[in-house]
């Protein structure tokens, strides 16, 4: 469906100003008067800070209907009155769920999903709208216990391997800065309609227009938890502590699924099954190879975090902008070349005013993620700083990604002795071990220790590191100061392997559906629920 509207472009305001500011720029550039009665959207708005330090908010607004002398008036009949030469027609594609409403599914017809982060949750989602009313398994817990548990692992370094930031309600992108901007291109509408989903479950309205949304970790798992809560209440169910198993297939096709869970193991019959299962569940990859499931080796990318002062940042960013502005993020990618070949080297997941998280999910092995609040109040900017890799690096067997993310987080986990190892980037150059802090202070969710982050990697990894962070300094002077701290390893940025699925979205067994990050099909918790939403699509449409 779409939905007619005249787009305004190019709308330049100081921060200081308000909405009321801004609806009195749209009348004056449409040339309507106090009393038309306007219905108008935000469709886009990003900071201008190219004549730093006079930074300025640019706007993109839709209206939609104006009303005058209580006739409400064509909008192309508007633009060409108003001569605004920003003013286009245009046209909003509204998202609507393409299959119609199912009642009365028997028990053994309920689609099954498996995981809970963001594809398992849109998928969940739009079958409970159509009244499939399906089920899900969750490995980990619900989020308020898995806050809980991983509260106890960074205070005590006591891990559940089944509940940890990898593992549980909403994904690993709970504990996460929230980001939800994507570069994926979108001719359906879905991207708004998550972000809508988001502000209906209790998100900030700003995500719906904001040039970078992001939700912060403590709003979103209040987010999940009414998201989860809807589902419930239209029929749907949501095991926790669930563990896929086994899938039970005959003739080609899904006859049942096998969970653990507390009590032992149970079989459930049905035919459709969303394989949503995360980047991390590499048992469950491990199984899937078993069983002869069509996967392949992808690449992804290992590498660091790296913490610099958020203050140093807005500067780089700001200046001496006069207004309060939020904290400042950055984006710098790079192609080395001083290492055995042109790798790109780039920051990801780049968290304003957040922490480093220790996110391991096995014994025996460290990995750190970002993570922000709301707020994102922390004295600390810090993002991943990775490294491209292939097969050609790490094997092109099916699990050799797997085998060269897990040796990394061994290394890295010998290197802290258990703890998240931290160097300074000094350090970090010169291959030795960091004996004191400079005056950047770690902010780590987890206990660290002072270490030499360099021995967890192989040579080509630390040389490109090293290279591309020094160029950083040109676009960010002071990026590679010596005292800035590094942590590692940051290693699960997307699977490292991809479940083939066809048209339909379906594996080579008929009625199974992988999507999501850990499929291989998205990059981050918007483009993760698109896909679920996808996947839901093809499942509901087999029932009519």
């Amino acid at each position: 469906m779409e939905k007619k509207c005249i787009k305004i472009s190019n709308i330049k305001i100081s921060p200081d100003k308000d909405t009321a500011f801004l609806e009195g720029i749209i009348r004056k550039e449409l040339r309507l008067g106090k009393d038309a009665q306007i219905d108008y959207e935000i469709a886009k708005r990003s900071l201008d800070c190219r004549h730093k330090p006079q930074v300025m908010h640019i706007y993109s607004v839709e209206v939609y209907k104006v009303v005058r002398s209580g006739r409400e008036e064509k909008l192309e009949n508007i633009i060409k009155k108003s001569g605004c030469k920003n003013a286009v027609m245009s046209k909003r594609v509204i998202y609507k769920f393409p299959v119609n409403a199912t009642e009365n599914v028997n028990e053994d017809e309920r689609p099954v999903v498996i995981g809970f982060g963001p594809a398992g949750i849109f998928c969940a989602l739009e079958l409970a709208k159509a009244g499939l009313r399906p089920v899900v398994y969750e490995r980990g817990q619900d989020v308020d216990t898995r806050t809980k548990k991983v509260a106890q692992f960074w205070e005590t370094g006591e891990l559940d391997t089944e509940c940890n930031v990898q593992f549980g309600e909403g994904g690993a992108g709970t504990f996460s800065d929230g980001k939800l901007n994507t570069q994926i291109s979108d001719t359906f509408g879905r991207i708004r309609y998550v972000l809508q989903s988001f502000v209906k479950f209790g998100a900030s309205e700003e995500i719906l227009y904001a040039n970078k949304p992001h939700i912060g970790t403590d709003v979103l798992a209040v987010v999940i938890k009414n998201i989860r809560q809807h589902i419930t209440a239209l029929g749907g169910e949501v095991n926790f502590g669930s563990c896929l198993k086994k899938i039970e297939i005959k003739d080609g096709k899904v006859c049942g699924v096998v969970i653990s869970d507390k009590d032992g193991e149970y079989a459930r019959k049905c035919s459709k099954v969303c394989l949503a299962i995360g980047h991390s569940s590499r048992d469950t990859f491990e199984y899937l190879h078993s069983e002869n499931i069509d996967m392949e080796p992808k690449p992804f990318a290992v590498g660091v975090r790296i913490e610099h002062p958020q203050e140093m940042i807005n500067y780089n960013a700001y200046a001496d902008a006069a207004y309060e502005l939020p904290a400042a993020d950055y984006k710098v990618t790079y192609k080395t070349k001083n290492t055995d070949k042109e790798r790109g080297v780039y920051s990801f997941c780049m968290c304003p005013g957040g922490y480093v998280v220790n996110a391991s999910s096995e014994n025996g092995r460290t990995c750190v993620n970002g993570m922000s609040y709301s707020g994102r109040d922390s004295r600390n900017a810090n993002s991943a700083i990775i490294v491209t890799v292939g097969p050609d690096d790490f094997g092109h067997g099916v699990l050799d990604g797997i085998k060269f993310q897990r040796q990394l987080e061994a290394n890295a986990y010998a290197e802290g002795n258990g703890k998240v190892p931290v160097q300074l980037f000094g350090d970090f150059c010169e291959n030795r071990p960091s004996v004191q802090l400079g005056t950047v202070t770690p902010h780590i969710k987890g206990m660290y220790q002072l270490a030499n982050v360099r021995n967890i990697f192989p040579e080509f990894i630390a040389e490109s590191l090293t290279e591309g962070i020094q160029i950083f300094d040109h676009k960010l002077p002071g990026y590679a100061r010596c005292d800035a701290v590094i942590s590692g390893v940051e290693s699960r940025t997307s699977s490292p392997v991809r479940l083939i699925r066809d048209k339909s979205l379906q594996s080579e067994i008929r009625g199974i559906y992988p999507c999501g990050e850990g499929a291989g099909y998205a990059g981050g918790i918007t483009s993760a629920a698109m896909d679920g939403i996808k996947a839901a699509e093809m499942i509901a449409s087999v029932y009519h």
